[in-house]
């Protein structure tokens, strides 16, 4: 059976330490980076590609889900899998937008994650029992009513939108997404408008509903 080289993400490392001896004890597995953050697995992926990328998906500087649109666009035979704590619909359905061929949460992780990094080299999707529930819901749902709407704001807006979130100032979010702090206080600006807020405190609690702070 061929090895499998999977680069692993979460911002605890208990958690990290914990899925590597899960992954490290199959033969066909194993771990050969660690990440802590968004930003550093886009890096770790770019420099040294894997054959995959396990990601949390709440986690500073990038979530797990832009982390990985930006791997799917940058790497698109590079396959990904969300691990995360949360059973929720949106998520979900976020996740496979994002590109992650699977969606695992961390509570079965010891029953689930093997076989879900396989099916994800197979090409093969891989959902909990309820996530497919939800999939089916969600088809009937759109069928009936001619489709689902738009996120009200962009993927660039919202990586700003998780940076200010964070206490970043405009120089530092300039810095990180190399861009001009005049282009970040544009976004931010559409931010306000497109979501009706006034300040930094109404935008950071708008992100931690949103999932991408934790409280």
């Amino acid at each position: 059976m061929a090895e499998t080289r999977i680069l692993l993400a979460d911002d605890h490392a208990l958690v990290r330490r914990g899925v590597r001896m899960i992954l490290d004890n199959e033969p066909d597995l194993t771990v050969v980076a660690e990440a802590g953050d968004g930003v550093e697995v886009v890096e770790l992926a770019t420099a040294d590609p894997p054959d995959l990328a396990i990601l949390d998906i709440a986690m500073p500087r990038l979530t797990g889900l832009q982390a990985a649109k930006q791997l799917s666009r940058r790497l698109p035979e590079l396959r990904i899998l969300i691990l995360t704590m949360y059973d929720n619909e949106e998520y979900l359905f976020e996740s496979l937008k994002a590109g992650a061929s699977g969606y695992v949460l961390k509570s079965v992780a010891d029953r689930d994650l093997v076989e879900a990094c396989r099916a994800a080299m197979r090409g093969e999707p891989f959902l909990y029992p309820a996530a497919v529930t939800a999939l089916i819901r969600s088809y009937v749902d759109r069928a009936g009513q001619g489709g689902v709407p738009d996120k009200a704001i962009t993927d660039r807006e919202e990586e700003i939108l998780k940076l200010v979130a964070e206490g970043n100032s405009s120089k530092e979010i300039a810095d990180l997404l190399f861009i001009s702090v005049k282009t970040v206080e544009r976004h931010r600006a559409n931010l306000m408008t497109k979501l009706g807020m006034r300040d930094r405190l109404e935008l950071t609690r708008y992100a931690i509903r949103a999932g991408l702070i934790e409280p």
